[in-house]
């Protein structure tokens, strides 16, 4: 099934974590489905978040030319990715158990590639030529370790994607207001009413 990579899909906050979140409910294994099973839809997501997150990326384009032949590279960096910040949100610190997989997973996806990156204004190197989206990723998922980043990240309590959140007052709830927010509020709602009408027919 083709998907539409909308802007929601982007909501994580920084590349790393919108690739993490291509994993759809992993808080529920009856539902859970991941959208990179068509390794088509790696090329489709790297054409949308070259836009998407051009900013993170100091405008420079990401390619993913042969999506069967990265995909296993982009899916360790992804697993190991989600697996030790998701721990970290939930446990407060860096697990070195996990660290190890994660840094071996970002090596790979930067093997072999000619890229240099931090210059300024140019974070992920020259933006007048592509960069492969699994180098990309793996800088992405590296920054990660920032002291001030990882104490920003989040998991949305709606839908369990992780996010960073970079509101003034570090207060920010779910990933996507719009959607994972309004959908909370819905779910609130109906179960007061059906609390009230409960009680009004007992």
């Amino acid at each position: 099934m083709t998907v539409s990579w909308t802007p929601h899909r982007f909501t994580g906050g920084i590349l790393a974590l919108d690739t993490a979140n291509t994993v759809v409910l992993r808080n529920d294994p009856e539902k859970t489905f991941d959208r990179f099973d068509d390794p088509v839809e790696i090329a489709r997501f790297a054409e949308a978040a070259s836009g998407f997150r051009a900013a993170e990326l100091g405008g420079r384009r990401l390619e993913a030319a042969e999506p069967n032949d990265v995909k296993p590279t982009v899916i360790a960096i992804r697993e190991t990715t989600d697996r030790l910040f998701r721990n970290a949100v939930s446990k407060g610190a860096i697990a070195t158990g996990l660290l190890s997989n994660f840094l071996t997973a970002c090596a790979e996806g930067l093997s072999g590639r000619a890229v240099e990156i931090g210059a300024p204004g140019q974070p992920f190197g020259d933006p007048a030529t592509p960069i492969a989206f699994e180098a990309a990723l793996s800088v992405s998922a590296l920054s990660l370790l920032c002291d001030d980043t990882l104490a920003r990240l989040r998991i949305c309590p709606n839908c369990s994607w992780l996010f960073v959140d970079r509101s003034r007052n570090s207060s920010r709830l779910w990933c996507d207001m719009a959607v994972c927010g309004n959908r909370q509020k819905a779910n609130r709602y109906y179960r007061r009413r059906t609390a009230v009408r409960e009680a009004s027919n007992a």
